[in-house]
């Protein structure tokens, strides 16, 4: 009669991991092939309302094909040889008919100050693959005369170079954080087989994820670019062993308990599925406020966090359970938890830490808000109002050295102009108004007549800018063009270009930091108060890891300005931290405050509070070294963006499990006592057991 129940108890973990192993093997190829459904060109992120979209779109009418230019320029600082100028001559008639190069090319033109240097505008085509097409242009570039330098800039060139530096991330992000992985969790568990399969299970959580992000990407349902392709693998890897430490920790500590294994897991499993869905319901909730963004490029970013963190939710609560019900008290060899043996919590590191705690609260939690606020003071010297887009690359790249010889030869802004759109009467006082400061010349696109073309009733006028054009000096000679141009009466002039394209994005960010931050906060603050049914917990968990944030921010301008060097940063940079720390920050105090709860039930809000941060403390602190080290891979790849994200999460991260969860809220929580759960039934805890 109790073969049937045996039986099941063993077949259902067989299936789920045969199931795991087939959805892995087919879904898994499709995480190495995001990058050929993303997208780098911050044209096609802007919204519609973005007044460089609005000069795009009104382009169409003098022109039907849009192009992203480039710029070759070549330099000889001895002087231009006839050889160099035959070589130019011969490439610039070749390059006409590179298929994406919208032809014919005019001549080379040569530098106004000096004979050292000539520079051709190549306009590509914006509507086909701008990457590939300048990848052949440099391609056909090759064999220049010794001493001649030849390079590819512009927008264009940009594009080309972060495609490059994007090329790999999944295998190079792979391979760099599984291994730090590993070894933490070889040092953790001194096991060879359980960490095997908690990376399993992030393995296949970034397969599922990477499936679904494809497809949808695949059918423009969301925006993926090379930033956000990157941050997926890593925030997938990061979670879903997260969720893997708190369900294997409550598994060894039940093994100890409990005689049968299968017992063992699902007493594990019903004990960590509330902390574990709440911690992925709320990073989901928080990575989704980011749909409020502007930006397609925030947008897509949303989703596709959400959709990373439900596979590892997903394969956290079923692909790991069940390996862990096959693999029994065998999945620790050699150090194997017998029955009945004692659980070493108490007697070790956080035992202390937690009579510490109990001692003096109200000092521990002072002298911790106090250590926070010397980081929060220097919050003021971020900066973070934008960077030219040839500093996004921490490697030097061919657009980069290109942008820096036309600096040192011509006009900065040649090649790439701003654009001006404005009524055909309004072109004379247009002209009139380009002309300022960080403008080196301005005049209107001429027709097949040689006379300025009219499309529409409408004129165009080129400003060629003295400054490279994705600098932030030309982004500020940007803003007062269009001032300029605004205050022209009855001339409805917009201002576009690739420079304008940065300002917009620039501004855009701005808005949506100020409008994001308040709805996640609000967000988490709700996820929190249905969890621990009250409200004064959820204020104080909120409380403390803003107050973190803070203080990782401020750290974060000392260590970017004094010993990095960045020239600054963008304005997403603190959006994408605040919702990935506080989300993340969270995670910790619910994995704490939940299994508080739990204790204090029948021992009372103190002593709850210390069994808590006791027999939770190596987890979670294991778990926040975990996504720091994951998160830290981010830094191999040589973007401004994505090397900032990852110290910031990583210290972020090593901040709460160290100082918020370890010290700051369990002092909290003892300090203000019983009265932390009102006003549910929590709050008469401790009148029971105190």
């Amino acid at each position: 009669m109790n073969e049937n129940p045996r039986r099941r108890r063993w077949l259902i973990p067989a299936l789920l991991v045969i199931a795991w192993l087939g959805l892995g093997g087919f879904g898994g190829p499709f995480a190495g092939k995001l990058g050929e459904v993303a997208k780098n060109d911050n044209a096609a992120f802007l919204p519609r309302s973005a007044e460089a979209t609005e000069v795009a779109d009104e382009q169409k009418a003098f022109s039907p094909r849009q192009v992203l230019p480039a710029t070759v320029v070549a330099e000889r600082p001895s002087g231009l040889t006839g050889e160099d100028r035959r070589f130019l001559e011969a490439k610039t008639r070749e390059l006409g008919s590179v298929p994406g190069v919208v032809g014919p090319l005019g001549e080379p033109q040569r530098a106004p100050r000096d004979d050292q240097a000539v520079q051709l505008s190549v306009p590509v085509a914006a509507d086909g693959n701008p990457a590939d097409v300048v990848k052949e242009v440099r391609a056909r570039l090759g064999g220049a005369p010794a001493g001649l330098t030849v390079l590819v800039t512009g927008p264009a060139g940009q594009v080309a170079d972060l495609v490059e530096a994007f090329g790999g991330i999944d295998g190079i992000l792979l391979l760099v954080a599984g291994g730090v992985v590993a070894l933490i969790l070889v040092a953790v568990y001194r096991s060879p087989l359980l960490p095997f399969l908690v990376l399993l299970s992030a393995v296949f959580a970034l397969g599922l994820a990477g499936l679904v992000v494809y497809l949808l990407a695949k059918h423009d349902v969301l925006a993926l670019n090379g930033q956000s392709q990157g941050i997926l693998s890593i925030l997938v890897f990061g979670a879903a062993t997260d969720y893997a430490l708190l369900l294997v920790a409550r598994f060894r500590e039940q093994l100890r308990d409990t005689p049968s294994r299968f017992d063992a897991v699902r007493l594990a499993w019903r004990a960590t599925l509330e902390p574990i869905t709440a911690s992925a319901g709320t990073v989901v909730l928080g990575v989704l406020c980011l749909l409020f963004s502007d930006l397609d490029s925030n947008k897509g970013l949303g989703p596709v966090a959400a959709i990373g963190i439900g596979a590892a939710l997903l394969a956290s609560t079923t692909f790991l359970p069940a390996a862990l019900a096959l693999c029994g008290r065998g999945a620790f060899w050699p150090v194997k938890p017998a029955l009945g043996s004692p659980h070493p919590e108490a007697s070790g590191l956080w035992g202390r830490v937690a009579r510490l705690v109990g001692r003096r609260p109200r000092a521990v939690w002072v002298v911790t808000a106090l250590v926070l606020g010397a980081g929060v003071a220097f919050l003021p010297q971020l900066k973070a109002s934008g960077t030219a887009q040839s500093d996004v690359f921490l490697t030097e790249v061919d657009s980069g050295r290109g942008q820096e010889i036309l600096g040192r030869h011509f006009p900065g802004g040649l090649g790439a102009p701003a654009v001006t759109i404005a009524d055909a009467d309004a072109l004379p006082a247009v002209l009139r108004a380009s002309t300022m400061d960080g403008v080196a010349q301005s005049f209107p696109v001429p027709g097949p007549d040689g006379r300025p073309k009219v499309a529409v009733g409408r004129v165009q006028v080129l400003s060629v800018l003295t400054d490279p054009a994705d600098s932030e000096a030309a982004v500020a000679t940007v803003g007062r063009l269009r001032d300029a141009v605004h205050a022209i009466p009855d001339a409805n002039a917009k201002v576009g270009g690739p420079t304008a394209i940065q300002l917009d994005t620039q501004q855009t960010s701005k808005h949506d930091r100020a409008l994001i931050i308040p709805i996640v906060l609000l967000v988490i603050f709700l996820v929190l108060a249905l969890l621990l049914r009250s409200l004064l917990a959820p204020l104080l968990l909120i409380a403390t890891v803003v107050l973190s944030f803070a203080a990782t921010m401020g750290v974060s301008a000392l260590v970017f300005n004094h010993l990095l060097g960045f020239p600054g940063a963008d304005p997403v940079v603190p959006l994408f931290g605040f919702v990935f720390l506080v989300a993340l920050g969270i995670d910790y105090n619910i994995f704490l405050m939940t299994r508080v709860r739990e204790e204090a039930l029948t021992r009372g809000t103190r002593e709850g509070t210390l069994r808590g941060l006791t027999v939770t403390g190596g987890v979670i602190t294991s778990a926040g070294v975990v996504l720091a080290a994951t998160f830290s891979a981010l830094a191999v790849i040589p973007i401004l963006f994505l090397a900032q994200i990852a110290f910031i999460v990583a210290f972020g991260v090593l901040l709460d499990t160290v100082l918020v969860r370890s010290l700051l809220v369990p002092a909290l929580t003892i300090d203000v006592g019983r009265r932390v759960w009102w006003p549910s039934s929590g709050y008469s805890i401790g009148t029971r057991v105190r």
